[in-house]
């Protein structure tokens, strides 16, 4: 039984680790090595380069995409708790049979394609004057990053038991005061959930990114990469691999941290 959970577990972190290794070794593989189909795909068959970081660096402006992303991606996530933190309790906390139909009823709207938004939000950028700004995205973007948190959030809140609140408000606590000393603690580990979903979807978004900013020097990684590293029928593979692996990998380390915290039981611990 152990040797079969061994292979499992040896199977899955393969299968996981492997596209952070494809990218690994893609950045750092010559072109030729890269493109020659008779040299082994999965090793080093000439010494490593760091051209292909040279040519990310320096000929494009992928340091500033980096910034760009990252503050658009810290003012989303600001707002997005900001309004899905309360939204989520409340809904957690609704009784009736109205509550689990408005929750889904806010899911469902993050599941509306982005394709079909643009253009709508377009004429609404437009008349904010926000065009080619940041802050057209910070706009934006709450409105996937809110219905998808508020939703998540909400199983979150369910799971913590009413009488913890109740003993709060005994003691003396106003409802909001048990929300704040009480839930609020509790709720970190789902909160940190929310920050990372937002934060990631906001670093992977492609079309809003593409249709609001027209500068490169205003583009988030998800849309300069591509952008100025597919020429044509060229592709920079290995400057390419080498944007992913360092926007993903801190994203990676992040995750896998908070995901350790979360298999260890927060809200049982919390109970206890």
């Amino acid at each position: 039984m152990a040797g079969g959970h061994a292979g499992v577990l040896v199977f899955f972190v393969t299968f996981l680790a492997f596209p952070f290794y494809w990218m690994l070794m893609t950045t750092f593989r010559t072109t030729i090595d890269l493109h020659d189909v008779n040299k082994n795909p999965f090793l080093f068959n000439e010494p490593p380069t760091l051209e292909h970081l040279k040519v990310l660096f320096e000929d494009t402006q992928y340091l500033q995409w980096l910034i760009n992303t990252g503050a658009v991606g810290i003012a989303v996530v600001l707002i997005t708790l900001l309004l899905a933190v309360p939204a989520g309790y409340a809904l957690a906390r609704m009784t009736g049979p109205w509550a689990q139909t408005l929750g889904i009823a806010i899911f469902l709207t993050y599941l509306v394609p982005p394709t079909i938004l643009f253009i709508p939000f377009a004429r609404i950028i437009a008349v904010l004057g926000l065009q080619d700004s940041l802050w057209s995205l910070v706009l934006v973007y709450p409105s996937f990053t809110v219905p998808f948190c508020t939703w998540l959030l909400m199983g979150f809140f369910k799971a913590i038991p009413r009488d913890l609140e109740e003993a709060a408000m005994i003691d003396g606590l106003s409802r909001f005061g048990a929300f704040i000393k009480v839930v609020m603690p509790i709720s970190i580990a789902g909160m940190l959930t929310a920050v990372i979903f937002a934060f990631t979807l906001v670093t992977q978004e492609f079309v809003y990114g593409v249709t609001f900013i027209t500068s490169a020097s205003s583009y988030t990684v998800s849309v300069g990469v591509p952008t100025f590293l597919v020429r044509g029928d060229v592709y920079f593979w290995g400057s390419m691999m080498g944007a992913c692996l360092i926007a993903s990998v801190p994203i990676a380390i992040i995750y896998n941290f908070f995901v350790a915290r979360f298999v260890a039981g927060f809200t049982m611990g919390a109970i206890k």
